[in-house]
């Protein structure tokens, strides 16, 4: 673990957790996606995650909010998308430029089912193998934890429960009250409203980095969760730490 700011605003006092990619992988949805789809799954799934993010941030800067989604119909969207696109053109309305109410009637005819599967699957998504023994460390050591999400939360509540973090985790906040996906900064005003900490006291943990970027510019401590060897932002901004796995965040809060 590294060490990216040479001094740290105050003693951290809690901790936020990032939900889909920090907690829960949302890449296990893979598996199924290669059974629905061979030779597609991790296609399928990689698109559906960018397409997904990309709509977070279309609905919250566009008309100032007024096309805003929750984030379930937001993820439904993601991946009916993802499925056309893998689809080799078969739903594309390039010929007429406009919406073929034809081409949607068979797409649902022959993908509603596995549509709905996807769906299923990730109100249960996997949790990293780390994580359960991480919270339970933090709970512990007396640390008040809790998620901050884009996720709406039937979304959240699902989730927690499916991955057996029920009562380790003291607040599940989602952003869906005030209709503002991260990085805005309300949407992470809203650890500070839910823990009455101020930002420099909480440290905010993400495996994004353009969230572990947003919570940083915001004031956050932040820890960045870099699972997959990748490099950071280029926005002249670091995280406060990096860490290969949830594991790090204990580093916050000695023993």
């Amino acid at each position: 673990m590294t060490n990216s700011s040479s001094s740290i605003a105050a003693v951290p006092r809690a901790v936020l957790f990032d939900a889909y990619g920090t907690l829960f992988d949302v890449y296990s949805v893979g598996q199924l996606a290669e059974e629905l789809f061979p030779g597609h799954g991790l296609a399928l799934s990689v698109l559906w995650r960018d397409k997904q993010i990309e709509y977070t941030r279309l609905v919250t800067t566009s008309n100032h909010g007024a096309h805003y989604q929750p984030f379930s119909a937001l993820t439904r969207a993601a991946l009916v998308y993802a499925i056309k696109k893998i689809s080799t053109g078969a739903y594309s309305t390039a010929a007429t430029g406009q919406f073929d109410i034809n081409l949607e009637a068979d797409f649902k005819a022959r993908h509603g089912e596995q549509v709905e599967r996807l769906l299923a699957q990730y109100q249960h998504l996997s949790a990293f193998p780390e994580n359960l023994a991480v919270l339970r460390e933090l709970k512990g050591r007396g640390i008040p934890t809790g998620i901050l999400s884009n996720g709406d939360a039937p979304m959240l509540h699902a989730a927690v429960q499916s991955a057996g973090f029920a009562g380790l985790l003291d607040h599940v906040i989602s952003v869906d009250p005030i209709r503002l996906y991260k990085t805005d900064p309300q949407a992470y005003a809203l650890g500070e409203q839910a823990t009455g900490f101020k930002a420099e006291q909480i440290v905010f943990v993400s495996s994004n980095a353009w969230d572990a970027l947003g919570a940083t510019w915001y004031g956050y401590q932040t820890l960045w969760v870099n699972r997959y060897q990748l490099p950071f932002e280029e926005l002249g901004t670091q995280p406060t730490r990096v860490g290969g796995s949830l594991r790090a965040v204990l580093e916050f809060f000695p023993a």
